[in-house]
This record gives C-alpha cells, sequence and structure tokens, in this order.
C-alpha cells in the first residue's frame, strides 16, 4: 500500500513539473506568489512554527510584518521548485553569466581553494536556492560531494538526485554516509554540507539570532581533522526567478591559528554566525520551517554554550 501511495505522489509531482515546465518564468513566478498566499494565509501550513521563529530572531517585527515575511518566504520556496524544473534547459555552461553573479572577489577565493591540494568544506544553510548553488557549481566545473537526507518517498528522492547529478554533484546520505565522507576529503575533494539543523541535546550549543541553538559538531570536526579550509556560502535570488548572486560570508583555515579555529564550539559558532549574517541580509529568503531552537536539556543546563 505505502509503493502504491509514493507512485501516485512521484506521479502528482512529476505532472505539475511538467506543467511548470511548459509555462514561462513569468507565469510561474505569478503562480508561485499564488501559492504562497494559500499556504500562509489561506491554509496557514506551519503558521505558528513560522511565526514563532521570527519572533524569536526579529523581536522587533510586528505581527503584520512576521505574515508579510512568512508570505515572502513561502514564495521563494514555490521559486525554487520551479527554478529545478526550469534550470535544465535553460542553464549551460555557454550562458550561465546570464544566471549567476559573484559578489565582491567571491569567484577567485572560492576558485582558488577548489584548485588547490587540500579539501574544502563548503557549507550554507536553508537559503535562497541552496539547491541551485550546487548545480551551478558543477556547471562551473566544480563538481562536489553534497550531504543530504534520503527522502521518505524513494521515487522522489531518486528524481530529485538526477537533478542535483546532472552537473556532476555527488549525493552522499545523511544517514550512513561517515565513511564515504572521510574517504572524500581524504581524497582531497570539496564536500557541501547544510548546516543550520537542529542537532539535539548532544549537539554543540551555539548562538543563533541571540538565542541557544544545537548544532552539529561533526563539521567542525571534519574541517579540523583534515585540515580543510571552511567556506559559508550561499546563493541569494536576485530580483527575478533563476538569477543568482554567489556569496562567501567567510572562510577559516585551521592552519591560520586563529582563534575560531582552535575547538570544534568554537569553529561552529563562527561558522554559525556567518550563516545568520547573511540570513539578516535577506531574511525572507531564509526557511524559517523548523524548530531551530528547540532545547530538550534539563532545565540546569539549558541556556548554557558549549564550552
Amino acid at each position: 500500500m505505502q509503493g502504491l501511495l509514493d507512485y501516485l505522489t512521484y506521479l502528482a509531482v512529476r505532472v505539475f513539473i511538467c506543467a511548470i515546465q511548459a509555462l514561462s518564468m513569468e507565469t510561474c513566478q505569478k503562480i508561485a506568489a499564488g501559492l504562497a498566499k494559500l499556504f500562509c494565509d489561506v491554509l496557514r501550513v506551519r503558521e505558528k512554527v513560522v511565526d514563532d521563529n521570527l519572533g524569536l530572531a526579529f523581536p522587533e517585527m510586528t505581527a503584520a510584518e512576521r505574515r508579510r515575511l512568512s508570505r515572502r518566504m513561502w514564495e521563494h520556496l514555490f521559486l525554487l521548485v520551479v527554478e529545478i524544473a526550469h534550470a535544465p534547459r535553460k542553464i549551460h555552461e555557454t550562458n550561465w553569466r546570464d544566471y549567476l553573479h559573484f559578489k565582491g572577489d567571491a569567484s577567485p577565493r572560492l576558485v582558488s581553494l577548489l584548485l588547490g591540494d587540500r579539501p574544502v568544506i563548503i557549507i550554507s544553510a536553508h537559503f535562497g536556492n541552496f539547491e541551485m548553488a550546487g548545480y551551478l557549481l558543477g556547471v562551473l566545473g566544480f563538481p562536489t560531494y553534497t550531504v543530504a537526507r534520503t527522502l521518505d518517498n524513494p521515487r522522489i528522492d531518486a528524481f530529485l538526485n538526477r537533478f542535483r547529478s546532472r552537473t556532476g554533484q555527488h549525493m552522499v546520505p545523511k544517514k550512513g554516509g561517515y565513511e564515504q565522507i572521510v574517504e572524500t576529503l581524504a581524497r582531497g575533494l570539496p564536500m557541501t554540507f547544510l548546516a543550520d539543523q537542529y542537532a539535539g541535546s548532544k549537539g554543540c550549543w551555539v548562538q543563533f539570532f541571540g538565542r541557544p541553538a544545537s548544532a552539529h559538531k561533526a563539521i567542525a570536526l571534519f574541517a579540523l581533522n583534515h585540515d580543510a579550509p571552511l567556506v559559508i556560502g550561499y546563493a541569494e535570488r536576485l530580483d527575478k526567478p533563476l538569477h543568482y548572486e554567489m556569496g562567501m560570508a567567510g572562510t577559516a583555515d585551521p592552519r591560520s591559528g586563529e582563534e575560531h579555529v582552535s575547538s570544534v564550539p568554537r569553529l561552529t559558532q563562527w561558522y554559525t554566525s556567518r550563516i545568520e549574517d547573511f540570513i539578516r541580509g535577506a531574511p525572507d529568503q531564509y526557511w524559517w520551517l523548523h524548530r531551530r531552537w528547540k532545547d530538550n536539556r534539563p532545565a540546569k543546563r539549558r541556556g548554557k554554550l558549549a564550552a
């Protein structure tokens, strides 16, 4: 029965994608705006979670401002789906400059690291179009190994991974992928992670928007144990779909001797703060759908950060 349900869900997704591909980007943008109003104002999907998160991150915002930001978040989320559907037909090796702009000196800095003889760890968040970031790096000739959670529906998971791997990106399952991550870094190849997810009560506790949040320790451990420069990057959507600004919010080199690479907690706090910086620049492009500030620790430990 579950197999039939998965197939029907996959079929519905494919029909939707085919319909989107048959429409112009301008029409798709209007559809995304309409769906955003439906999900935000009518169905009110995860309304409390989104509003609570925005209230914690931006206590100065009014309820009306939070609602407007929530609606824009949903629009950006649906645009991500639209862009995944259209990108393979529109963006390729000869015209990527029409769609991608690098902020400041991000391009030479990133290229220099990726052409070096050391592994590089690129981290980002559920911001802008994070799916297109890996896709575009592949277009530029720098395919990465990307850690991602396997979707519950195997057919949709395979469909999404075909898009991800179209330009050479290699997917590593979040669950059970440790050995492959270690092997990839040992070979001096680039790894990418989304680093803004709740890591449980035993995670590394850091400040995120002024509140304790649990982050995974593994990313900092991989960087320090494998002598891998850590890059914080993002792909922010510009004024129209399929147009992005790729930026670097910072780099951390274990060889630098700087204070923020002296321990796992310090490095984790450092990159979490850099992620916060680019989210504050365009908060409507961040996914406020997850309970990032859950705290299941005993009461006496709450509010404390990792030493």
